[in-house]
């Protein structure tokens, strides 16, 4: 199998703001292997992955769709919108996978379009799409930690569990290769396994010993500790309604989680945090 997976992301502070991989575009290649899987291919799983939240949504042909009516298949979980260009870009690859593991593959489509069911049953029927799409509904998105940017994808294997997390507009030949690895087909690539710090679910978050945009790197490790602590345990003012940490992961581009950050940063590091770390008594002014 030929991959040559690459990356198209930007970042969005809000979902309605801007579609993924509109703007400033960041390209992440990684090289084909000629031969052995050892040759550079690598795909990414979660080491112990989590549920994917069930949910009970109507599709669009009025059908009852959730995730406990696929389990046992491979399921692709695809946050779109029709306005999404990226998104549109992405269905026909989208219908080739269907079509090829249809009988151990399921994708779902949910658009986070709020109001216009209309123009997406019309896309869909231009499209030809041949997976179930339902109209996503803000608590179903809140469950899955929030949709920052579109198209969004998860992954779950045959026990329904969250494997993996996709943001943009990615080559279907990656997409591909998980497949075939969940459903242990062969593949011309290496497995390795992380544990989600909170890339997949943001209320992961906790398990972080480094932050997007945070500078970690002048604490010792006991203020290390102290400041990614108060991270989790402080709540954003953005409006956001995640921790500095979690808000951090959701939008590298939020100034007031940033500059709160940096500020827990100076005053962990400070004389007074240094000499409290220490035992110390602050010395007496003169």
């Amino acid at each position: 199998m030929d991959l040559d997976f690459y990356t198209q992301r930007s970042r969005l502070p809000l979902l309605g703001a801007l579609c993924l991989a509109a703007g400033a575009f960041l390209m992440v290649t990684c090289a084909a292997s000629a031969g052995t899987p050892q040759g550079g291919n690598v795909i990414r799983f979660v080491r112990n992955p989590d549920a994917a939240p069930e949910f009970k949504l109507d599709a669009l042909d009025g059908r009852p769709l959730s995730l406990a009516t696929v389990r046992g298949k491979v399921v692709l979980l695809n946050f779109w919108a029709t306005w999404c260009g990226p998104c549109r870009a992405e269905i026909p690859d989208l219908i080739a996978l269907q079509e090829k593991y249809r009988d151990q593959l399921q994708i779902i489509g949910l658009t986070v379009d709020d109001d216009d069911v209309s123009m997406v049953k019309q896309v869909v029927a231009e499209e030809h799409v041949n997976y179930p799409v339902a109209m996503s509904s803000p608590e179903v998105r809140i469950q899955y930690g929030g949709i920052s940017a579109l198209p969004t994808l998860f992954v779950l294997d045959a026990q329904g569990r969250v494997v993996q997390k996709h943001e943009g507009l990615r080559d279907p030949n990656l997409y591909e290769t998980e497949i075939r690895a969940l459903l242990g087909l062969p593949i011309d690539a290496r497995v390795e396994t992380f544990e989600d710090t909170g890339q997949i679910f943001l209320a992961h978050a906790d398990r972080a010993s480094e932050l997007p945009g945070v500078n970690l790197s002048r604490l010792t490790a006991q203020q290390k500790r102290v400041a990614l602590h108060k991270f989790n345990a402080e709540g954003c003012t953005c409006g956001c309604n995640f921790t500095l940490a979690q808000c951090r992961i959701y939008d590298r581009n939020c100034q007031v989680s940033k500059s709160r950050t940096e500020k827990i940063i100076a005053e962990t590091s400070g004389p007074a945090s240094r000499n409290e770390t220490l035992g110390k008594s602050p010395a007496p002014q003169r």
